[in-house]
């Protein structure tokens, strides 16, 4: 994610002026936007092109400029002119915020697109780079939200002194979450609220990495929670998407390295559910898919702790749709296996050379750095050197890396791959999807159908 150059802020102006300069069709704009808010609205121009009626305001000529600027909170230069650059000049030395319309090196602030629902406001910026987008998603924004939100937003206004009386912190955070939600009436609550917060933890998939690919339960869980507990391949961009205010732990597994044993953080999910707080375990792709998620449900059933599971897409459905691969096809591949090749024993191998040979398509998790040894322990089993291998390395994610060979190509080369986790595919059904981007691990390689 990019660093902003503005600090978005919600700025005070009642009691104060905005200024407008210009009187055309770019002032006029402005003072309607300014005359939205509470503030006494001043313009300052000579000859005024546009009428400004229907807009209550105070007109000052150019020359009595300066005086317009005492109370002043912001100060907006709509046209280009001698009055407009001294103003504009004045406002500075005093410290005052400039907005020079359609100039956005001279703006000490920028106008966002607004949607209004006071007092609820949504302002979308986009730094002055692109207003045309921030209009558009002003619009989806506009669409999404109901004309009464503003009477909910005062609702919850007038409840604080009884809920700040009534409630402790984290209780009086769900009543309002509840509240706005439409779950009860706002007397019911307040006495359903009134008891000692009961904690609960939620296992959500994360995905495979990329935001848009979490989904919309995972998002509004994560935005309830009062703690997100993350594994160390859940990125950034993702854990943001909760509450700002939510406590954030990683309990960084990856290979190689556990900061935290599975044993700690089941317990760690206890303690923090008793504290009363709802607890966001964010797990890499899919909870239940190689997520170690049944030793944690265990954990919390033992101990009495309610919990819900999110399911989130696992990495290898994410690398299927990134090489448009049927991982199941009629007349070729009848089903696929989900396995990881660490600590497979000969057992399993023979069973997923029975299921290969049957035409079933592998899909092999964490087993990028052991590829070669099990390559070559599945052809000892029967399984064809001809058989279409597709590697897919950070799937689902704008760096992803696609590779393709077969598995005598990997048995007798390895695989030399992009650091990520990797997800690899053995199977006729691979050499039916699209890896023509891919890099070949080998001279050999599959045909694609």
């Amino acid at each position: 994610m990019g660093e902003l150059n503005t600090f978005p802020v919600s700025y005070k102006v009642k009691g104060q002026r905005i200024v407008v300069v210009g009187g055309g069709e770019e002032a006029l704009n402005k003072a309607r936007l300014a005359a939205k808010t509470t503030a006494s609205v001043v313009i300052i121009s000579d000859e005024a092109t546009v009428s400004f009626d229907g807009i209550d305001h105070e007109l000052v000529s150019g020359h009595r400029g300066f005086g317009a600027l005492e109370g002043a909170a912001l100060v907006f230069v709509a046209e280009k002119s001698p009055v407009a650059d001294a103003v504009k000049a004045e406002a500075r030395r005093r410290g005052i915020p400039v907005n020079v319309v359609d100039t956005p090196d001279e703006c000490d602030f920028y106008v966002p697109s607004i949607v209004e629902r006071a007092p609820l406001t949504v302002a979308v910026s986009t730094e002055g780079d692109a207003p045309v987008l921030a209009r558009l998603v002003r619009a989806q924004i506009e669409a999404m939200l109901s004309p009464d939100t503003g009477r909910l937003a005062r609702l919850a206004g007038s409840l604080r002194g009884r809920v700040a009386a009534t409630l402790g912190k984290l209780q009086a955070r769900r009543f309002y979450e509840d509240l706005v939600t439409g779950v009860g009436e706002p007397e019911a609550l307040l006495d359903a609220h009134a008891g000692e917060a009961a904690g609960e933890v939620w296992l959500i998939g994360a995905g495979p990495g990329a935001e848009d690919l979490l989904t919309l339960r995972a998002q509004r869980l994560l935005q309830a929670a009062d703690v997100i507990v993350h594994d160390q391949l859940v990125p950034d961009a993702v854990i943001e998407m909760g509450r700002r205010d939510a406590e954030r732990i990683s309990v960084g597994k990856k290979k190689g390295h556990h900061s935290f044993t599975q044993a700690q953080i089941n317990a760690l999910l206890v303690r923090l559910a008793r504290q009363g707080k709802r607890v966001a375990r964010l797990k890499s792709g899919d909870p239940m898919v190689f997520g170690r998620a049944g030793e944690e449900i265990a954990a919390l059933r033992k101990a009495g702790i309610g919990y819900r599971i999110v399911p989130g897409v696992s990495a290898a459905l994410a690398a299927a749709a990134d090489t448009a691969t049927p991982v199941t096809l009629r007349r070729v591949s009848p089903g696929v296996i989900f396995a990881t090749a660490h600590g497979a024993d000969s057992a399993e191998l023979d069973h997923w050379a029975a299921l290969a040979g049957a035409g079933l398509t592998l899909a092999l998790y964490m087993g990028k750095s052991i590829a070669m040894e099990t390559a070559g322990k599945l052809l000892r089993r029967g399984m064809r050197p001809d058989l279409p291998v597709g590697v897919v390395a950070n799937a689902g994610r704008r760096n992803r890396s696609l590779y393709r060979a077969t598995l005598g190509d990997i048995a007798a080369d390895g695989a030399d791959m992009a650091d990520g986790p990797a997800v690899i595919f053995i199977g006729e059904a691979v050499a039916h999807g699209d890896w023509a981007a891919a890099e070949d691990l080998a001279v050999a390689k599959f045909k694609v159908a």
